[in-house]
């Protein structure tokens, strides 16, 4: 009997997923000690996934980063289903923008004309893997195909063929080959294992030039351990698996893609794909952020550097137009908070024991916030009860604007301080004087003059310039900077002129008034060093009141060095 009156919530309509029969699996007994070969998809895979696809310019920016964090083989595209992808994949050649260490692979369906256009991409190209796939499940085979076992075997061996002879056109590239049965999870471990072998059969892989087989959950269908259970049987019974490279890439369907690619490395994997924060098909790919930071949790190199937390959340954030959930594991605004009293004591009062050299074992806290930019006042946040919430209310009241909840935190820090010292109500008129002080000094090293902007089809792939006028006290300084946006390229003159390099890491804009001389209030949060810093601005002009506010968020990171040292 069904737990819902709702007649069409109906559990009987679906079936268990068949587990395998495997008493001597081996793979529950290991553990984990080395990171995996990694193999991120942003550029693909969640390329595809985007409402709006990336632009030229935000495919560049993930790519940047990407290089930056350490990968050394990255998917940049299905160069044959699209002409962005063709030109994404030609800029990278032409321009000589791979790092000699770094890998690129591309994706193309098991046909003649698909492949031949692939390769015609990667002309040039010093390294490269072809990564070929075609359809294997049963559900595949006898309803979107209408094919038995042996022609959905044809088409992979077809493929194969026409992959290894395109690249001997292209001798002065070395190639790699990579291999799919799509939806393998949802495959007959037996039939994904004869159709791999008949590709194996063509490429004939040695130890010296392995051939990558990746095995995809592209639906997540099972709990992780019938996943590792299907990858132990795979790499037992497959052809000349120590000429492979077995490769993992997992969906987020049932909400274990992390789990699932862990427990496949015990059972034998060698390889991971994901993408950063997990942005794919549905509810998303492997995010691969969550399950590198789970091995460094562990004391295991993860062989990416995730230190830059906020340069990975912006730049996620820029190119995807994906929030980050405040709650996302290890990078979220929130995961390092504690707003219950008893957990903010526990944490002082293991921080305050906490040697340097001594392993960490703080409670509440699984890894040192700061390994990820992050600092220890971000960490012990007072609660509602503090006065959060009711002073951000006053506050709306008084000026007309509603604070972003990380500007809220940060103000409730001031408020409480001044409750603490005042030891009685505080009113609205001081809470806004409080505001004022805290955000919007008018003392300070810097102050914003004037500027010029510049914007379009500029040299070095950059869109915007700009050249501003700062007075440090005692003369005017002309700046200069370039970057992808207004706001970056005056942190970028910033940096070539005070050297310091300061990061936007929030922002939000709202308007005070209404009309053609509507004032605007520009709130920003920055990175300096390591520590960030909230400040707001006012101006007429919406773009002088954001710099207004990098500034000013500038020199309260200033004072406070200062003070410090």
């Amino acid at each position: 009997m069904s737990t819902s009156s709702n007649p069409r919530f109906n559990h009987r309509k679906y079936r268990p997923f068949p587990a395998l029969q495997m008493p001597n699996r081996r793979w529950p007994s290991r553990s984990l000690k080395n990171a995996p070969l990694w193999c991120s998809v942003d550029l693909r895979d969640g390329n595809q996934a985007l409402i709006e696809p990336m632009s030229v310019q935000q495919k560049q920016q993930m790519w940047g980063l990407l290089v930056r964090m350490g990968f050394k083989e990255i998917e940049v595209g299905f160069p044959a289903a699209s002409q962005p992808d063709f030109d994404f994949v030609r800029w990278l050649i032409t321009e000589n923008q791979i790092p000699n260490d770094v890998t690129i692979q591309v994706l193309t369906q098991a046909r003649d004309e698909l492949i031949e256009r692939t390769y015609q991409a990667l002309e040039g190209a010093r390294r490269a893997v072809v990564h070929v796939y075609n359809s294997t499940s049963p559900v595949q085979r006898e309803k979107v195909f209408s094919l038995d076992k042996d022609g959905i075997v044809a088409i992979a061996r077809h493929g194969a063929e026409k992959v290894k002879s395109e690249a001997l056109k292209y001798p002065a590239t070395e190639w790699v080959f990579q291999y799919s049965p799509e939806s393998f999870s949802s495959t007959e471990v037996e039939f994904a294992v004869e159709v791999c072998n008949a590709v194996i059969d063509v490429w004939q892989p040695s130890i010296d030039n392995k051939t990558i087989i990746n095995l995809p959950a592209t639906i997540e269908s099972a709990m992780p351990n019938v996943f590792a259970d299907q990858i132990e049987w795979f790499c037992d019974h497959v052809k000349k698996r120590d000429c492979l490279t077995i490769s993992i890439h997992t969906h987020n369907d049932r909400g274990c893609a992390v789990a699932a690619a862990e427990l496949a490395l015990l059972a034998g994997a060698d390889r991971i794909e994901g993408t950063l924060l997990g942005n794919g098909e549905r509810t998303g790919n492997m995010d691969i952020v969550t399950m590198a930071m789970n091995l460094y949790s562990q004391g295991i190199d993860p062989e990416l550097d995730i230190s830059a937390a906020d340069d990975i959340i912006a730049t996620v954030e820029a190119c995807t137009n994906i929030p980050t959930h405040p709650r996302h594991p290890w990078l979220g605004e929130l995961v390092y908070t504690a707003f219950s009293g008893s957990h903010q004591d526990a944490i002082r009062k293991c921080l305050a024991v906490q040697e340097d050299d001594a392993f960490w074992d703080v409670a509440y806290l699984p890894i040192d916030p700061q390994d990820l930019g992050r600092n220890y006042q971000s960490v012990i946040r007072v609660n509602s009860q503090s006065g959060k919430g009711g002073a951000s209310y006053l506050l709306e009241q008084e000026l007309g604007i509603t604070l972003p909840r990380w500007m809220q935190i940060e103000l409730a820090q001031h408020i409480q301080a001044l409750a603490e010292t005042e030891q009685g109500e505080i009113s609205p008129q001081t809470i806004v004087q409080v505001f004022r002080k805290a955000f919007m000094p008018n003392d300070g090293r810097y102050m914003l003059a004037s500027y010029q902007t510049e914007h379009g089809n500029l040299e070095n792939g950059e869109h915007h310039r700009i050249q501003a006028c700062l007075h440090d006290g005692s003369q005017l300084l002309t700046v200069h900077g370039h970057g992808l946006g207004s706001i970056s390229a005056f942190t970028d003159a910033l940096h070539k002129t005070t050297g310091v390099d300061v990061q936007v890491v929030q922002f939000e804009e709202q308007a005070l008034t209404e009309g053609s001389n509507a004032q605007a209030m520009a709130m920003v949060q920055v990175n300096v060093a390591g520590q960030r810093y909230c400040a707001a601005a006012q101006d007429a002009d919406t773009l002088s009141a954001s710099l207004q506010a990098i500034v000013s968020a500038l020199n309260i990171a200033l004072i406070r060095n200062e003070k410090a040292a």
